[in-house]
């Protein structure tokens, strides 16, 4: 049987960090919303055993790419539960457009779809808990996006609270460079102790992300960009980059402002929602 699933990009409303553990990771505040805009995932389950991308990134090779490894684990999982068989294989096709290493959540959210959509195609039966816990192994942002609802993240991004943020219109552009995560959390400067505070209080004042300066001094283009989408709205990097976004109340508002982006930027319109598209497609 050959579907197609929803694999959406999110975005980093605020992002705060309040400390750095002991093993190096640190503890943050961030909200997560996710945008009607993404990936689209073709599966086609088997009988073969095999589990095979057909294609290919240039990036990652494909037994390291997060829809292996996701699709990998969930059969061994399910395997050792008895819940399937050794023959249960799947292929698997992506038509990509969220940029990768953007901060959109890309290869989080390729996870979070695999074991979603293998859990509902090979029957395994396991809860929205036990697939988050399964993707927490993948990374830190895939238990989200299986949890299909914007929501509140302490920890290291892995404890969450649904949020209901206004569902806005954002004009998401990427700078055309790369940001690599460890350049940012290792960087000195980056601000480690801001204040933890309640959900309440974060929705009731103005939005930042800490990372943003280091990002905007170590890489001139996201700085230009951001120096570009301020003159039009309020405007903040997402994740540690390198896209950033600017926020508008209407579509047709957004899409102004993307018709005057200078050359060297690549940028798209989307709408901000609080049920992911992956969610939407699970309840038909």
């Amino acid at each position: 049987m050959i579907t197609t699933w929803p694999s959406p990009a999110k975005l980093n409303l605020f992002l705060y960090i309040t400390g750095q553990r002991a093993d190096g990771y640190h503890d943050l505040q961030t909200l997560f919303q996710f945008l009607d805009f993404g990936d689209t995932l073709t599966i086609e389950t088997t009988q073969r055993g095999a589990l095979t991308l057909h294609t290919p990134f240039s990036e990652v090779d494909n037994e390291h790419n997060l829809i292996i490894r996701a699709a990998r684990l969930l059969k061994t999982t399910a395997l050792a539960d008895q819940r399937i068989e050794a023959s249960a294989g799947a292929e698997f096709s992506i038509e990509k457009r969220i940029p990768m290493g953007g901060g959109l959540g890309g290869g989080s959210s390729n996870a979070a779809t695999v074991l979603v959509a293998l859990n509902r195609l090979w029957n395994c039966g396991y809860s929205a808990e036990t697939l988050a816990a399964l993707g927490l192994q993948l990374g830190a942002d895939v238990p989200v996006f299986i949890g299909g609802h914007a929501a509140f993240a302490e920890g290291v991004g892995e404890r969450l609270k649904p949020a209901s943020p206004p569902e806005k219109w954002y004009l998401v552009a990427h700078p055309g460079v790369s940001i690599p995560t460890p350049a940012v959390f290792g960087d000195q400067a980056l601000t480690r102790d801001t204040p933890r505070r309640s959900l309440n209080q974060l929705m009731d004042d103005p939005w930042h992300n800490d990372c943003e300066a280091v990002v905007r001094k170590r890489f001139r283009k996201v700085d230009e960009l951001l120096v570009w989408l301020l003159e039009y709205a309020p405007s903040r990097l997402t994740g540690t980059g390198a896209c950033v976004f600017a926020e508008f109340d209407t579509e047709e508002a957004a899409r102004r402002v993307l018709e005057l982006a200078p050359e060297w930027i690549t940028a798209f319109v989307a709408r901000g929602m609080n049920i992911s598209p992956l969610q939407e497609r699970l309840s038909e």
